[in-house]
């Protein structure tokens, strides 16, 4: 009886592997190229953060790596490089900079 299960799981997977050769084969280039132009259009509609945002960002980094910069009202370390990028546009923001508004 075990044998049986095992012949039939052996026979559906190579069935499985074979069928999926079949499609990946069947896509077209021109599809993909077409793709990655539209992508490319897209990025290209200009900066996101200003340079003057990138410093306050710079200056942040800098600060956590030297174990200076300290994190709101409890003032613990800083150790996680996303907190202080974090800390550095929201420095950007209040200065009125052109940052887009933090994700909710």
């Amino acid at each position: 009886m075990a044998t049986k299960k095992a012949a039939k799981k052996a026979a559906s997977k190579s069935t499985k592997k074979a069928a999926s050769k079949k499609t990946a084969t069947k896509k077209s280039p021109a599809k993909k190229s077409a793709s990655k132009k539209t992508a490319a259009k897209k990025s290209s509609s200009g900066r996101k953060y200003s340079p003057s945002a990138g410093k306050n960002v710079e200056r942040e980094m800098k600060e956590m790596k030297q174990g200076k910069l300290k994190s709101g009202r409890s003032g613990k370390k800083v150790t996680n490089p996303k907190q202080a990028i974090a800390i550095g546009l929201s420095e950007a923001r209040k200065a009125g900079k052109k940052v887009p508004p933090p994700k909710k």
